[in-house]
């Protein structure tokens, strides 16, 4: 296959496993879908969602986030790992959403970037999930199963960024990256499938023997 082919067996593939997939974070508005993904950073999605209703029920904008401190934030964050600098990002990103935003999460990349606690990664996630704009967001795990899928080299996550933007049409961003996401959990783990296991890697890669070799982020 070359890697257009590859790349159109996995759109349709996950197309078919994953027609219509959710964001794996609980959210309620903008605000809260911001938040989830910054709590996420080194951190998995369930003990996220098992933590922000906490959170949001005290909090679910950013005037109400700013009338609680840094502490109060950090007590509750704490399960999601390095929580001093995720409750600093989110008690200081909320004043600035107040401050400069009117309270509002902007809906473009150099506001989103310039908040603390938000890289492009997470504004990616917020700007096509909150407004529906074509992004790409790829994370440590996105970038795996690319290189597995034989769709970029792997030389950092911005490439693969890249790479992915140009195999896959613009109207398909938003909904394949969580589709990848959802696969990658199932059935392509970093340490059980290790690019010789699951559907997706077999059918690419049918002589494929040995674990394949990833390039770290």
């Amino acid at each position: 296959m070359t890697k257009k082919e590859r790349a159109h067996y996995i759109a349709t593939k996950l197309e078919e496993l994953y027609p219509d997939p959710p964001v794996p974070l609980d959210h309620s508005n903008h605000f809260t879908l911001l938040v989830a993904v910054l709590l996420s950073a080194q951190c998995t999605d369930e003990r996220v969602n098992k933590i922000t209703p906490t959170l949001f029920a005290l909090a679910d904008n950013a005037t109400d986030m700013i009338k609680l401190s840094i502490e109060e934030i950090d007590a509750i964050v704490r399960p999601c790992g390095l929580a001093p600098r995720k409750a600093s990002a989110i008690y200081n990103l909320s004043h600035i959403l107040v401050d400069k935003h009117n309270g509002e999460v902007p809906a473009n990349f150099p506001d989103l970037e310039e908040l603390p606690g938000v890289g492009h990664k997470t504004a990616s996630v917020v700007m096509s999930q909150a407004f529906g704009i074509p992004a790409f967001a790829v994370d440590t795990h996105i970038h795996r199963l690319a290189q597995r899928w034989g769709l970029t080299n792997g030389q950092n996550v911005q490439q693969t960024e890249k790479d992915l933007k140009r195999l896959f049409p613009k109207e398909i961003w938003n909904d394949i990256h969580i589709q990848i996401i959802y696969y990658g959990r199932e059935y392509c783990q970093a340490r059980s499938c290790m690019g010789i296991g699951c559907p997706i890697c077999t059918t690419l890669y049918p002589n494929r023997k040995r674990p394949f070799q990833h390039k770290k982020a």
